[in-house]
């Protein structure tokens, strides 16, 4: 789910940014620090999107910068457990699709891809339902359901499931709605 968040935190500006106005040298600095980062309780910084205050800065003997208390807004994601996600299909492997989910990648394991027999083509990398003939690809858009979430700095696990109605592939749903 995407967040816009208010933070309270303390960033250096380096003296390369002491010619911008005050909240531009910050929001830069900002923006270096932590934009593209994961924390695991909050999820991916994407953007700082506002400085709401900065308060008196402390310089630090034998360190160039400028640490300022300042609070800010930021645009954050982190999927939540039973979150519905529109992600396409970036990886197909013999154990599953990963999907692309706003800034990060997903894994819908071969088990969770659809309620029918599958089988994997490795030449062209599709998964294909042996009763309804559907098939998954890399570039598939798919609509899929959220069933566990571990972020950590280092590696990160976010599980996907297909296999409850009005889930799958955005041109299987169409398929089925047609149908009906």
């Amino acid at each position: 789910m995407f967040k816009i968040l208010t933070i309270k935190d303390e960033v250096g500006v380096s003296p390369t940014k002491f010619n911008l106005e005050l909240n531009e040298g910050v929001k830069e600095s900002l923006q270096e620090q932590i934009e593209g980062k994961m924390h695991p309780d909050i999820g991916v910084f994407l953007s700082v999107t506002e400085i709401t205050s900065v308060g008196d800065g402390k310089i630090i003997p034998e360190d160039g910068a400028v640490y300022y208390p300042v609070q800010f807004k930021i645009l954050a994601y982190r999927p939540e457990i039973n979150e519905i996600v529109i992600g396409e299909v970036v990886d197909i492997t013999e154990f599953g699709a990963f999907t692309r989910v706003g800034p990060l990648d997903a894994l819908i394991h071969v088990s969770q891809i659809m309620d029918d027999k599958i089988a994997y083509d490795a030449k062209n990398a599709v998964f294909t339902g042996k009763k309804t003939g559907y098939k998954l690809k890399e570039g598939d858009l798919v609509k899929a359901r959220v069933v566990g979430v571990s972020l950590g700095k280092g590696r990160s696990k976010i599980s996907l499931t297909m296999r409850q109605p009005l889930l799958g592939a955005l041109d299987w749903l169409d398929k089925d709605k047609k149908k009906k």
